[in-house]
């Protein structure tokens, strides 16, 4: 064992490393499996997530308006993100069924292919990443990851004033 592990790391060093570590993980975990995804197909499935999320969670429709939303990006690169999707035949168009007016997305038979390879190729990767950790960890570190996303929704609920996220 070496004093980078984290065994041996204090807690500072520990929670600092945290991004740094995601920004790894979303880089190259989906990468290096068999068969991987390209990276053209990875960075589609942001907004193929997000539409298959929102669909299925909770019913709403979906229009580029809210991916740009989600996403945090303007809407003229959200539209863009939505027309290379429709292009590459993952997402379709539909009138709203609440608002005519509106224009929704949906996965297309495609788009709903690639997002299960997707979570194939990431079930494989915490697999094979995983493989020589003890079941019990494994699962706390899944239980866990869960937990973390779950807790996303309260970043929007901070007070701006709150001083905790400046440590």
């Amino acid at each position: 064992m070496t004093t980078n592990e984290p065994e041996h790391r204090t807690a500072e060093d520990l929670l600092n490393a945290v991004g740094p570590a995601f920004s790894k993980l979303r880089r190259t975990s989906l990468l290096e499996v068999e068969n991987p995804i390209s990276a053209k197909d990875l960075s589609r499935t942001l907004v193929l997530n997000l539409v298959q999320q929102h669909t299925r969670d909770s019913a709403q429709e979906i229009t580029v308006g809210a991916v740009a939303e989600l996403l945090g990006v303007d809407p003229s690169v959200a539209s863009r993100m939505v027309s290379d999707n429709i292009k590459a035949g993952y997402l379709t168009r539909a009138a709203s069924q609440q608002d005519g007016r509106r224009t929704v997305l949906h996965l297309s038979p495609q788009g709903a292919e690639l997002m299960a390879r997707l979570r194939r190729h990431q079930r494989d990767a915490y697999d094979y990443i995983t493989a020589d950790w003890d079941e019990r960890d494994r699962l706390e570190f899944a239980r866990l990851m869960l937990k973390y996303v779950d807790s996303l929704d309260r970043l929007g609920e901070r007070d701006p004033g709150d001083s905790s996220r400046d440590r």
